[in-house]
């Protein structure tokens, strides 16, 4: 008796994790698959757009600087200096009065050559999710270049187009494998939370607020 039940056991497991397994599988396939011709490396083939929205990251990592935060504002002055983008949302988190994305953006940007006029804050960019919805509904923005990493870009794509607008997207230079492995398989897992998201469980933002004209 006890190894018949263990028997079930077992299948049972293995069956639930091979189902996890397809999910995982299946919903990384279909935003790559969906997003890929939507993504853009080169800023020259990149069509012209009023505004890049820039997603946020931590600057730092510990006593370090982040290399992903640094290839985005990398990316972001690029646009600005071949004239890709008038303007520049940067969406992040800002949380607390010691945590904030977006100040460490504009403070970034600035040394690069890009000016503070063409620089707005969303400050409740607190996730992909977060920033995409408030893009539409708070700032008013139908077309945009979404600009993230490589591995971010389908994620952000989808929870883009989600929200109702019109993104392609401009990807970083890549980081080193060693120093971002860690980060790309957690991704595996945040696009099927993507999917859940918005199919599934209609996830809204944490914050919305009063619509935000910017200076275009």
């Amino acid at each position: 008796m006890k190894s018949t039940r263990l028997r079930c056991t077992i299948q049972i497991t293995f069956w639930l994790a091979l189902a996890a397994l397809l999910v995982v599988a299946g919903c990384n396939w279909w935003l790559l698959a969906a997003n890929r011709s939507r993504i853009f490396r080169d800023a020259a083939a990149l069509p012209n757009h009023d505004v890049a929205l820039v997603l946020g990251t931590a600057p730092r990592v510990g006593r370090y600087g982040n290399p992903f935060f640094e290839a985005r504002m990398d990316a972001a002055a690029k646009l600005w200096r071949e004239r890709k983008v008038r303007h520049f949302l940067l969406s992040g988190d800002n949380g607390t009065r010691y945590y904030d994305e977006p100040t460490a953006m504009r403070d970034a940007l600035v040394p690069r050559g890009v000016p503070a006029a063409a620089l707005s804050l969303d400050c409740a960019g607190f996730r992909t999710l977060d920033a995409m919805v408030r893009a539409r509904k708070v700032f008013g923005l139908e077309k945009v270049i979404v600009i993230t990493d490589g591995w971010h870009q389908p994620r952000a794509l989808f929870l883009a187009h989600a929200a109702g607008l019109d993104a392609i997207g401009f990807r970083t230079s890549d980081v080193l494998w060693n120093m971002s492995a860690r980060t790309r398989l957690r991704e595996w897992i945040s696009r099927v939370k993507a999917v859940a998201d918005i199919y599934a469980l209609h996830t809204r933002p944490k914050f919305l607020g009063q619509p935000v004209h910017l200076p275009l």
